[in-house]
């Protein structure tokens, strides 16, 4: 049953946060996200201060200098509120990125009977990483309008839709260790629903500001266990 193996997975991910291997990945994927947030966000208030300077100095609002004090405010809140809505997706990416360090960690635990596998090269995982940010950050920001004509189904409509493009990377990233990106796609097309369902199971506390931080990396964890769980003969033979 689908439901059991999401779940056996995902309990097998937690189970392995005490590890040291797997808390590494965590911290470092965490930090650096923290660290890009924090970046983006001092760059943004040196900016918009500094375009505050230059209109005081040029006088271009004249007597109207509160106009510039509502459009500052109002800038920096916007930016406030754009960085809550960016921690998912920073944190996936920097998870994408990483993924091929939490699976080795988690195959050296769970699975050490199969063979060891080559690393991915890490400008694959960038460009994995990269690539899947601009499609969660285009995708929310399109949910955005379906939101406001469907407000009492927002937070569904905000889980299914997260829940199908990590479930849908991650597993492909997972499974692609093992059988290449052809073979992880057509893995992923015979396991669909199952694939989102735990991808909607990672999403569900991807409101939650922080938490949403360490998601990713413990799905990159899950995503790994469910690729074995659902094809073992799959890794076995790859």
């Amino acid at each position: 049953m689908a439901i059991t193996v999401v779940l056996g997975s995902f309990t097998a991910a937690l189970s392995q946060l005490g590890d040291p291997r797997f808390r590494r990945v965590m911290f470092k994927g965490v930090g650096l996200s923290i660290a890009l947030l924090v970046a983006v966000n001092f760059g943004f208030f040196h900016l918009i201060s500094w375009l505050g300077g230059v209109a005081e100095t040029q006088d271009f609002f004249g007597n109207f200098s509160w106009v510039l004090n509502i459009f500052t405010g109002t800038a920096i809140a916007g930016m406030l509120v754009l960085s809550f809505f960016l921690m998912m997706p920073v944190a996936s990416l920097f998870a994408s990125i990483f993924l091929d360090e939490v699976a080795a960690a988690v195959e050296v635990r769970h699975y050490s009977h199969l063979p060891k596998m080559a690393n991915v090269p890490f400008s694959e995982g960038l460009k994995d990483g990269v690539n899947h940010f601009g499609v969660v950050v285009f995708a929310n920001v399109v949910a955005l309008v379906i939101y406001a004509f469907f407000p009492p189904f927002a937070l569904f409509i905000f889980w299914g839709l997260n829940g199908f493009l990590l479930g849908r990377e991650y597993f492909t990233l997972a499974a692609m260790r093992h059988l290449g990106r052809d073979g992880a796609k057509r893995l992923r097309n015979k396991h669909g629903g199952t694939i989102w369902l735990a991808g909607t199971l990672m999403a569900m506390p991807l409101s939650i500001p922080l938490i949403n931080l360490v998601i990713p990396i413990l799905g990159a964890a899950t995503f790994t266990h469910l690729f074995h769980r659902l094809e073992p003969q799959s890794a076995t033979s790859g």
